[in-house]
């Protein structure tokens, strides 16, 4: 791979700071990161060689999620929040194969992300995308291009997947508490975070991986506790197995080999608001 200094770097792009966006890309093999973006996932290396497993698990809960949520629950609109580079299977790429007038609208603040994923989408009228931190749920559900393309009064299927982590502070079910009540009932929460599952044998790795985080130049990740993931949650009746470790969400088929031990570190959970 080359350096930062060989790579072109377009000019809207700071790379003193690695993006938590392209942080992901690098953890999913992708093409869209920097030097910076792939010192990060060396440092969680150190402490967890199989770390880029915490990415797959995500995605990979993200598309069996969407594909629960568009087959069996009737619900055809989507808020895809901290929605990342693209990748092989987006959310609409997965709702649309199933629903093909499914409404999607991706929200992020990153301009490598808005930048591609406008490209991506510019042949997908039923598809948008907004820049708008996603941590002031104002800002979002006020969007003019949200409530141009998402009724409000018929439910709808809100994405936090891989997002809260990094959110540093302690409002992060204040934040969700706001979202959820701007849904109408029959709506959908899908919500992945990294776990802390308080037990000898997986605590210390959460936590080795947290410090090396929150030191590295990204400079967020936060593992929670069961406690604290179920806080942002709130009011919601949640699909069966309720939550789990993403692996365990609804597999698609009988585990053979093990899981690898970061896959212990990454909960998530599919919520209906009643």
């Amino acid at each position: 791979m080359p350096s930062t200094e060989e790579e072109v770097v377009p000019h809207y792009i700071d790379v003193s700071k690695a993006s938590v966006a392209r942080v992901y890309d690098a953890f999913l093999n992708g093409k869209d990161n920097y030097e910076i973006d792939r010192e990060v996932l060396r440092r969680v290396q150190k402490v967890a060689p199989e770390a880029t497993q915490l990415g797959w698990d995500n995605r990979e809960f993200l598309i069996r999620a969407s594909r629960f949520i568009a087959s069996q629950t009737g619900v055809s609109q989507y808020l895809d929040c901290g929605s990342g580079l693209p990748t092989a299977e987006n959310t609409h790429q997965v709702v649309q194969r199933i629903n093909p007038e499914a409404k999607v609208v991706y929200v992020d603040n990153d301009p490598v992300v808005l930048a591609h994923g406008r490209a991506l989408l510019e042949e997908n009228d039923q598809t948008h995308l907004i820049g708008a931190d996603i941590f002031e749920p104002s800002d979002v559900l006020q969007n003019e291009v949200v409530r141009k393309h998402l009724d409000f009064t018929e439910p709808i299927a809100l994405y936090q997947c891989g997002t809260l982590h990094h959110y540093s502070g302690d409002r992060y079910a204040e934040i969700m508490q706001e979202y959820v009540d701007a849904l109408p009932s029959g709506s959908y929460v899908a919500l992945s975070h990294f776990f802390d599952p308080e037990t000898d044998e997986y605590s210390p790795l959460a936590r080795k991986m947290e410090e090396v985080f929150l030191h590295s130049p990204m400079g967020s990740g936060w593992f929670r506790t069961r406690e604290q993931i179920m806080s942002m949650l709130p009011g919601l009746e949640l699909v069966e197995p309720g939550l789990v470790l993403c692996a365990e969400w609804w597999p698609d088929g009988p585990r053979v080999k093990p899981m690898p031990t970061v896959s212990y570190t990454i909960a998530g959970a599919v919520g209906r608001k009643p």
